[in-house]
């Protein structure tokens, strides 16, 4: 018979460590699902690649299969491991980690019936169980929600598992409380919102990372916001006190005299509402005023006349 070699079927070299192997099934499982492949052989691909892990992703399995390939070759026969061979030891499926979730959904989903069928591994006889994945998404938000919270309606694709142990995709739409005080990069937990567990066991947890929309008036640092404020030039030179509109409402502020374009003024407290609340930091703009009316003109050149000042002194001109 043809020899089966489930190191080639997994895209992995003999020497493989269990890491490398397992490695190499997630990716081919994924690839191959039937639920997301494209490929016509999809169904058949999956099972010899389940067929291969179940064998090289177990230590005893693969040392009994690593001894048949090398008893075989040197008698130049080729071969293939007998259907009951496996059944010589004893394999379990105890101590998968969740991290395996996308790749032993789809390869334990066949061999649950035959260990629940069988009386299952352990005491009592209970089937294979598996707590469900994580999922990790983004959702954005714009800075008004991070000071006040929000309420927002998210739409997630997500496979979940039919009576007969069929893995399908399907839309699902949440409503999520953003919290006042939430933060760029912050998480929020929706407890059982991830990926079905297998053999009864828990779901997973749904982790969404806030992002913050863009915005032409703000930038977000941590808990600190970034405003630009424009000013008048003889509110600069002079001093003056303006109104400024900002995500918490309008603050009035004084503009210290002889102020220039970049300089920053502190507002302590008034950034981002967090446990320990950000800062809200004015940067000043110098904005003149348009010479589109012969009075604006005539006042500019009286400016130019009376004013000893040259903008450009710190270089050299």
């Amino acid at each position: 018979m043809e020899y089966k070699d489930y190191y080639k079927t997994l895209n992995v070299d003999k020497t493989a460590s269990p890491e490398d192997i397992k490695k190499a099934y997630r990716k081919l499982v994924r690839q191959y699902h039937p639920d997301v492949s494209k490929h016509d052989d999809a169904t058949e691909k999956t099972k010899e690649i389940n067929e291969a892990y179940d064998v090289l992703g177990d230590a005893e399995k693969r040392a009994a299969y690593d001894d048949l390939g090398r008893r075989g070759r040197q008698t130049s026969e080729g071969f293939q491991p007998p259907p009951d061979w496996a059944s010589q030891y004893d394999f379990s499926d105890a101590g998968a980690g969740t991290d395996d979730f996308l790749a032993d959904l789809f390869a334990h989903m066949g061999r649950r019936g035959r260990a629940r069928s069988g009386g299952g591994t352990g005491a009592g006889g209970a089937g294979f169980q598996m707590h469900g994945e994580d999922i990790h998404a983004a959702i954005t938000i714009a800075l008004r929600d991070a000071y006040a919270g929000a309420t927002r309606n998210i739409g997630l694709r997500v496979p979940v598992q039919d009576a007969q142990g069929q893995v399908r995709m399907q839309e699902k739409t949440l409503s999520v409380s953003v919290p006042k005080g939430v933060t760029p990069g912050q998480q929020l937990r929706l407890a059982g919102q991830g990926q079905p567990g297998i053999g009864g066991g828990p779901p997973g947890d749904l982790y969404l990372d806030i992002q913050f929309g863009e915005d032409p008036r703000y930038r977000v640092e941590g808990a600190n916001v970034y405003e630009t404020a424009p000013v008048a030039p003889w509110e600069a030179a002079l001093g003056a006190k303006i109104s400024v509109p900002t995500p918490s409402g309008t603050v009035e502020v004084s503009v210290p005299a002889g102020s220039q374009t970049g300089r920053k003024l502190r507002l302590k407290g008034r950034g981002i509402p967090a446990a320990a609340p950000g800062d809200l930091y004015l940067i000043l703009e110098v904005v003149l005023p348009p010479a589109d009316t012969p009075r604006a003109k005539e006042l500019y050149e009286q400016m130019a006349r009376e004013i000893s000042f040259n903008p450009r002194a710190n270089m050299g001109a």
